[in-house]
């Protein structure tokens, strides 16, 4: 039987030893950064995420003072890159993930398998959101969604749009449509965003659901004509392109974003630093103005509690939407 004196002994050194480990993590955080800093992203360079990961990271070397740099790190829909920084990196802060709904909530509903959630990233914040635009040949002869519309109920199930592949965010956008407004479209998916605009303005797919930069350089340049975008206002990147809200339907709100997050573990000082760098980061003027480059506006979440928050309600849109598509990974 343990005495008495041997309980007080153990609750001095299991004290002794919390204390070291508090001043420990305190130490930690107050040195931070003092290398460089990597944030991994899972898709390969020269696209929409490479694009936002790098502005990022050159917009967060200016506020922090320590290199921050992009690892690429495809695959699997970008689910290598959520799987390698929520259990192989080091949780100090140093190696970072820019993801997507296509990482936090789609990949893991279309992959019960996967063992990375939400529950072993921590959020840090929000960075930027683009709308989805749905658009169609002009040789269709639909100028509106009312037309789009009316034709898909006259002929149920023979319209066909084009997105960036299943379960993508354009994919996902188009079923969230055909739910809202009661048709019955087909889905043809293509390898990527570029692949999907050229077979619509071929003739090949009717309409498409795609990010802005993939389609609004062919809605300037009259090669397509866009119907509307996926949030309830216009954009300002397309203010000629009604919101759905004026086109009533309020309810429907559907937008792309990207975010960062940390490895499970990671001192909750870092996450605070890391939150308030990004907040300063981003809100410069130079990084709004290379995201607008991309039809892509700057979105910052209040708090990484803000963002936990967002992200709980923002994944059951998300695993409903792969639920009534029946998208499977490949």
């Amino acid at each position: 039987m343990r005495t008495k004196k041997s309980k007080a002994l153990q609750l001095v050194l299991a004290l002794a030893v919390s204390g070291i480990s508090a001043v420990s993590t305190s130490a930690l955080a107050q040195a931070y950064p003092n290398k460089t800093i990597k944030i991994v992203v899972g898709f390969t360079p020269g696209g929409a995420a490479d694009f936002t990961g790098r502005a990022t990271a050159e917009a967060l070397s200016k506020i922090l003072g320590q290199q921050v740099i992009v690892e690429n790190k495809p695959g699997a829909g970008s689910s290598l890159a959520a799987e390698y920084v929520s259990r192989s990196a080091a949780p100090d802060g140093y190696t970072i993930l820019l993801a997507s709904p296509s990482s936090i909530s789609v990949n893991p509903a279309m992959r019960p398998e996967m063992t990375h959630s939400v529950n072993t990233l921590v959020p840090i914040s929000q960075v930027s959101s683009a709308p989805i635009i749905l658009a169609v040949n002009p040789s269709l002869g639909i100028n509106s969604v009312a037309d789009l519309i009316a034709a898909a109920k006259k002929s149920p199930g023979k319209l066909n749009y084009a997105s960036s592949g299943n379960g993508s965010a354009p994919h996902l956008g188009g079923v969230h449509f055909a739910n809202t407004v009661g048709i019955d479209i087909q889905h043809i998916p293509y390898p990527g965003g570029s692949q999907a605009s050229q077979s619509v303005i071929a003739g090949q797919v009717q309409l498409i659901f795609g990010t802005p930069p993939a389609v609004l350089p062919f809605v300037k340049a009259d090669r397509m004509k866009g119907l509307a975008v996926s949030t309830p206002k216009r954009s300002t990147f397309a203010p000629d392109i009604p919101g759905m809200a004026e086109l009533g339907y309020p309810q429907f709100n559907f937008s792309f974003w990207y975010g960062l997050f940390a490895p499970a573990g990671t001192p909750p000082d870092i996450i605070k630093k890391l939150h308030a760098a990004t907040q300063l980061a981003m809100n410069a003027d130079g990084p709004k103005a290379v995201l607008a480059r991309e039809a892509t506006e700057v979105a910052l979440s209040k708090s990484p509690e803000d963002f936990a928050a967002f992200l709980k309600e923002d994944a059951k849109l998300w695993t409903k939407l792969v639920k009534d598509s029946g998208a499977k990974a490949n």
